[in-house]
């Protein structure tokens, strides 16, 4: 059962985080108020799954101004994808086995 479960990834377990890199697999820059209204969830609480994320390389960060506005966008890294996509096949492969 132990190797069932070793693919996945612990820094995908919570559901933001499977939420923002949902969102950020199927597109390419989004926003953080784009992300934020898509996961309902707080700007802390946002900003502190995305931190996670970057520190692993998961996701990357631009910073820049709309106007005199300031916005920041994600988006995944190729490290981020593989390891997303190695999650969603450990994940898979744990629901298709017969217990």
């Amino acid at each position: 059962m132990k190797d069932i479960i070793s693919n996945i990834n612990k820094n995908f377990e919570s559901r933001i985080r499977l939420g923002i890199m949902s969102i950020l697999v199927i597109n390419d820059w989004v926003d953080f108020n784009s992300i934020k209204s898509v996961l309902i969830v707080t700007d802390g609480n946002l900003a502190s799954h995305i931190k996670a994320l970057e520190k692993e390389n998961y996701i990357e960060v631009k910073k820049q101004f709309l106007g005199k506005k300031p916005n920041t966008s994600y988006r995944i890294t190729k490290e981020g994808k593989v390891a997303f996509n190695e999650h969603l096949d450990a994940l898979e492969k744990f629901l298709k086995n017969k217990h």
